[in-house]
């Protein structure tokens, strides 16, 4: 019998050891890419540029007795009243879904649009889903005589937030 010689054709490369060689190697590869990128993306972190959360409010005579300042609300989301025994900072963001509400002076109340959101000068929720009342922010003076108000230290409990820090407690006008 003759041996007759075994022609190579395209199908004879194609076998499993090369298969499992390609995915093996490919693994390999993928495996080492994403380290590398992730090494270069560890270089170059994500930052946020937040503004900061204490922020100057000015002195405390530019606030009148009675009056709710809504001059921060834009940028701070913060208004600033004053009562007969002293000023606090009240967080203008509604407890409920995190709307901004309105002070409406000719009702002294602040109302949440979206909901319907109703609270108190002081932030005591009155009306409306809002299930528990409006935040105050930490109020201090500086050296040099300007209300720093401190965004980062929020409470709403009663008691607790009609005093310092909640609560800057000033002589009668």
């Amino acid at each position: 019998m003759v041996a007759t010689p075994q022609h190579t054709t395209p199908e004879s490369h194609r076998t499993r050891r090369r298969f499992l060689n390609y995915v093996g190697w490919s693994s390999f590869a993928a495996f080492w890419g994403g380290s590398l990128i992730a090494t270069l993306r560890f270089l170059f972190p994500r930052v946020l540029y937040e503004p900061s959360q204490q922020f100057d409010a000015g002195a405390p005579a530019d606030y009148q007795v009675g009056e709710v300042s809504t001059r921060l609300k834009k940028e701070q989301r913060v208004w600033i009243i004053r009562n007969g025994e002293g000023i606090y900072a009240m967080i203008a963001i509604c407890t409920h879904l995190g709307c901004t509400p309105i002070w409406h002076a000719a009702e002294q109340r602040i109302k949440c649009p979206c909901h319907g959101s109703n609270f108190l000068l002081d932030g005591t929720n009155v009306a409306g889903p809002a299930p528990e009342p409006l935040f105050r922010a930490a109020i201090r003076l500086d050296v040099t005589g300007s209300m720093v108000v401190d965004k980062s230290q929020q409470n709403n409990e009663p008691g607790v937030r009609d005093q310092p820090p909640f609560f800057f407690p000033l002589p009668a006008a």
